[in-house]
């Protein structure tokens, strides 16, 4: 695949995770449930690190650490759907 076409499938992956996050928040703020914050917040993170790919030299060093961004927002989601069973008993 073409470094052009990654690169913009990373901005439009990016872009589709901000706005699914945005509207997390919009559902926490509207019901409190804290696990649309929950997940908010991990679409978020994931929209940054599709971002910081996209704007990345693919051969630096840093990489981990972006996919480190990623384990952080699937972590998120892992403890939201935690927090929500433990809450339900």
């Amino acid at each position: 695949m073409r470094p052009d076409a990654i690169v913009f499938l990373q901005a439009v992956s990016a872009t589709g995770a901000l706005i699914a996050g945005l509207f997390f928040f919009r559902f926490w703020r509207d019901s409190g449930d804290r696990l649309f914050a929950f997940f908010g917040g991990a679409f978020c993170l994931m929209s940054a690190s599709w971002a910081l790919l996209g704007l990345i030299d693919p051969s630096d060093e840093a990489r981990p650490y972006i996919y480190a961004i990623r384990l952080l927002a699937f972590l998120l989601i892992i403890v939201g759907i935690i927090e929500k069973n433990r809450a339900a008993r």
